[in-house]
């Protein structure tokens, strides 16, 4: 498995893998499905938006400026405040409302603005992304939108985390990302004889995020 994705799942253990899913409305099972579909996808957008040095410097700046991994430190609470609003509000905004239970500040708000980081991650794919990951693991593409909201500002945490641990500059950065997509890659091949690094760009372009919303499917399929 990834690092990346290693450290993002051990975080999140069953009782919040289960929190998750309540506020989706989705069954154990569902959930697993969605967040395996998601995080690859995630990581494959930070891994195209590091191919550039300038995308590579703007995301090193990003970690440094907003996403120093405080936000693994209380997911439960996190979203126990997402589901006590999830009536009224977009996500980012409720998100950034539960900055006082991580401790966070001014910089933390940033952090948590989920629809923004997302945006970021996934560009102009980003419905594309939402569809593949809702076929993949069989939720409707609303669902995996919010789960992708919930995924993203966690998976920035992660990253920035391994950041600071490993001392990694915007160079570093590109080449860990790199090497999760690889791992990301090899795994897929051992589960469904099929190479996820070769779906996500299928038609060569070397942008991993314009083939993820029609193939994830066929990837996700094979481990059902």
């Amino acid at each position: 498995m990834s690092q990346l994705i290693d450290l993002i799942t051990q975080q999140l253990g069953a009782g919040t893998t289960q929190q998750v899913g309540r506020q989706l409305g989705l069954d154990e099972s569902a959930t697993e499905s969605a967040i395996a579909a998601a995080l690859p996808a995630l990581i494959g957008g930070l891994a195209k938006n590091a191919q550039s040095p300038t995308g590579a410097e703007s995301l090193a700046h990003a970690l440094e400026r907003d996403h120093d991994g405080s936000v693994l430190n209380n997911l439960g609470g996190l979203l126990g405040a997402l589901q006590g609003g999830s009536q009224g509000g977009d996500l980012g905004g409720l998100l950034g409302a539960a900055t006082s239970m991580l401790g966070g500040g001014a910089s933390s708000k940033k952090t948590l603005d989920a629809d923004g980081i997302l945006g970021h991650i996934l560009g102009g794919k980003r419905g594309q992304v939402e569809q593949g990951v809702g076929q993949a693991s069989g939720i409707d593409a609303a669902q995996s939108g919010e789960l992708l909201k919930m995924l993203a500002p966690i998976v920035m945490g992660a990253l920035g985390q391994m950041k600071r641990q490993k001392g990694l500059d915007a160079g570093g950065l590109t080449d860990l990302l790199t090497q999760e997509r690889s791992q990301i890659g090899n795994q897929s091949r051992r589960q469904s004889g099929g190479s996820l690094l070769d779906l996500l760009d299928a038609d060569g372009d070397g942008n991993v995020i314009d083939d993820v919303g029609g193939l994830l499917g066929g990837l996700l399929g094979g481990k059902r």
